[in-house]
């Protein structure tokens, strides 16, 4: 093999494994902005028809049967809303599962908050407060509302906590990593032509 032949194979090589890492960055990056699938806001449950009792009042709406309390939660709907929208989730959230999560939050000192052993509980309950709650509404989970609502606790409690241990180099060594190859490549090129104007290339 000759230094010209082998300079061409290496100069492909780093092409191509240049070409697949920026697809590769590239498609990882529009995956972040990637549309979502759209989620209905205005939930209402056709799924059952069959109206559902419970003492003097008469659904017309399914109800989930997940747990004993389920009826009480659709009952609240049916009284203030007419039915399981969003808005009658999002006080059934803010009544049930914020409230209690406000509660063993403020239980713990704010510097204990980032301590993961210290609200995972809460946390947990949480978040299955919520999906309990969305269950019994027949009402698809996760949603946007519980999305906000999480995203909205995020920045009450934990936006002064550390973020991971392992982050983003700093963009200066981004840089110098990123242009060095760049730089490479014309060096490598005129290399190859260099070679290939002292004749076979075997010089």
């Amino acid at each position: 093999m000759t230094a010209t032949s082998f300079s061409l194979m290496f100069f492909g090589c780093f092409v191509t494994l240049l070409i697949w890492g920026h697809t590769t960055v590239v498609c990882l990056v529009d995956e972040n902005f990637a549309a979502q699938p759209a989620t209905t806001i205005g939930y209402q449950s056709t799924e059952m028809t069959n109206n559902a009792t419970y003492g003097d009042t008469t659904l017309s709406f399914g109800c989930g049967k997940n747990s004993n309390i389920c009826m009480d939660y659709c009952n609240i709907c049916y009284q203030y809303y007419g039915g399981p929208t969003m808005d009658c989730l999002y006080k059934l959230f803010n009544h049930l599962c914020l409230s209690k999560f406000g509660q063993a939050m403020a239980s713990l000192n704010s510097t204990d908050w980032c301590i993961w052993g210290n609200v995972s509980g809460s946390y947990s309950n949480f978040s299955l407060c919520t999906e309990e709650i969305s269950d019994c509404l027949l009402i698809p989970w996760p949603n946007p509302l519980v999305e906000q609502t999480f995203v909205d606790i995020h920045f009450m409690f934990f936006k002064d906590c550390p973020t991971e241990e392992l982050s983003d180099p700093p963009p200066v060594i981004v840089f110098a990593l990123v242009i060095t190859p760049i730089c490479l490549i014309p060096v490598m090129v005129s290399l190859v032509v260099l070679k290939t104007k002292n004749g076979d290339g075997s010089s």
